[in-house]
């Protein structure tokens, strides 16, 4: 079986995009399609996120036919652990991708178009100079604060006090200093350790509800954060799915802050604060005002940032390959005896 595909990277986290070889999904929603890529084709996915091909901290894209009226394809989100709802730092590199390779007729100086993702439509806006695509923004989904000040009870770390936001997913969102760690200081390993620890506890909690599609009511993961003031460039770190680490400041994330900044009163309409990922990557945000949703307080935000290109191929998996289809590396060599007796 063969599978081609394009890399881009959005602050260093990467974007595989397929690009041919996958089957066409016949769903006739693009949540339908979701469930039928995860039901019937998962191995597809884990060939192309994990080992040999990928890794850990692979992210990618499958391209799919649109079933809303204004959007020029859709797409489905994939990682390491299985399908993202929302991915920010992918839509970026999708702005490009999709301009580059004459998927949207570019159209100077801004290009716009819409796509659809299993949360919703994204507006998109491509800045383009000689036929080059620069930054790219794009307006999210409905976006809106689900709980404020939750305390929980996480194992290591004691009560713990996090509010919880979607943006096309939903993350809690705290400051590292919650779990008496530093965000610049403490070890990254650390920071995880928390963050999964708080995820897993607020997910076995509780159920999260979405108030429009069920397939979305779930937390996705944790965002630790700095201690920067409202006018200021925070610093952020989100680990989601399997432990993994956003390499980007994280699109849904930075949408999610952005609504719950706005609930809190420190950020007003139209004003602009920039993130920062473990990379040094830069996103901007914005709330542009309003949304017409059935959550209280929603609005809509506008994400910007930069992708570029890193590569291109195809992939091979030989049917007599017992790894063709992926692995995670173990973390003990029991769970290999285990898996073979």
């Amino acid at each position: 079986m063969r599978l081609s595909y394009l890399d881009y990277h959005t602050c260093g986290e990467p974007v595989r995009i397929v690009t041919g070889g996958y089957p066409e999904l016949t769903g006739a929603t693009i949540l339908d399609k979701r469930r039928q890529a995860r039901d019937s084709y998962d191995h597809l996915r884990r060939a192309m996120m994990l080992e040999p091909r990928g890794h850990a901290g692979m992210y990618g894209v499958i391209p799919v036919e649109a079933s809303h009226p204004e959007a020029v394809f859709g797409v489905l989100f994939t990682h390491n652990e299985g399908y993202s709802t929302m991915c920010g730092h992918a839509t970026i590199a999708l702005g490009r991708y999709a301009i580059e390779r004459g998927l949207v007729p570019a159209v100077e100086p801004v290009t716009r178009f819409a796509i659809e993702a299993p949360c919703g439509l994204l507006r998109l806006a491509c800045e383009v100079s000689d036929g080059k695509v620069g930054e790219v923004r794009f307006e999210s989904v409905p976006a809106f604060v689900h709980a404020r000040d939750r305390v929980v009870e996480v194992p290591g770390f004691g009560r713990i006090t996090t509010d919880i936001a979607y943006g096309g997913a939903f993350y809690c969102i705290l400051p590292a200093s919650r779990f008496g760690l530093d965000l610049f200081e403490s070890p990254v390993e650390r920071l995880t350790e928390a963050a999964s620890a708080l995820t897993d506890t607020v997910r076995s909690g509780a159920p999260i509800t979405h108030p429009a599609e069920p397939d979305l009511g779930f937390l996705y993961g944790t965002i630790v954060t700095d201690e920067a003031g409202s006018g200021e460039t925070s610093f952020n770190l989100c680990i989601f799915a399997e432990r993994q680490i956003d390499r980007s400041p994280t699109g849904s994330g930075v949408t999610a802050r952005m609504a719950l900044d706005h609930a809190k009163g420190l950020v007003g309409l139209g004003r602009t604060r920039s993130f920062r990922s473990i990379t040094g990557g830069r996103f901007s945000g914005r709330v542009l005002g309003p949304a017409a949703y059935p959550a209280e307080g929603a609005v809509t935000v506008e994400v910007g940032g930069l992708s570029h290109l890193a590569g291109e191929g195809a992939f091979i998996i030989e049917a007599d390959d017992p790894l063709g289809l992926g692995f995670a590396l173990p973390a003990r060599f029991a769970e290999i005896s285990a898996a073979q007796e």
